[in-house]
């Protein structure tokens, strides 16, 4: 978990986010335990090159759950070679098994890559976006 963090520090280029105040091992063991909760990582030999965190939401209106892409990020010097689609077409399998009748995320305007690479995978729907402090 810790070199996905390392992962979407680099690729957001979000360093105090992702490494200043990262949560202790216990808190981090319990997140990965939870069924609500999916990480995947893409790796070469020992080297983890992509992450993806998930959540899956359970909806009230029907007998159904939503996943939402919280972060999907691959290094550098490993993008343009289909590391985030298979990652997205792994999370399709367990969209399967924990019942999600779809998945879903944002992009941010400007990131034209990651708003192509959604484009390519699925609908687009513009919304807009509030941040509200508790």
């Amino acid at each position: 978990m810790r070199s996905a963090l390392d992962v979407y520090a680099d690729s957001f280029d979000d360093v105090p986010s992702y490494r200043a105040a990262q949560p202790d091992d216990t808190y981090l063991e319990r997140l990965l335990a939870r069924d609500d909760f999916i990480q995947l990582v893409a790796a070469d030999g020992g080297t983890i090159v992509g992450a993806m965190s998930a959540y899956v939401l359970p909806k009230f209106e029907q007998a159904r759950s939503e996943i939402y892409i919280y972060d999907l990020a691959v290094d550098e010097n490993w993008r343009r070679q289909g590391i985030a689609e298979r990652m997205i077409e792994h999370l399709k399998s367990i969209a399967g098994d924990v019942g999600a009748w779809v998945i879903y995320v944002q992009a941010d305007h400007g990131d034209e890559p990651a708003i192509a690479l959604y484009a390519k995978l699925g609908s687009r729907e513009d919304v807009i976006h509030f941040d509200i402090t508790p």
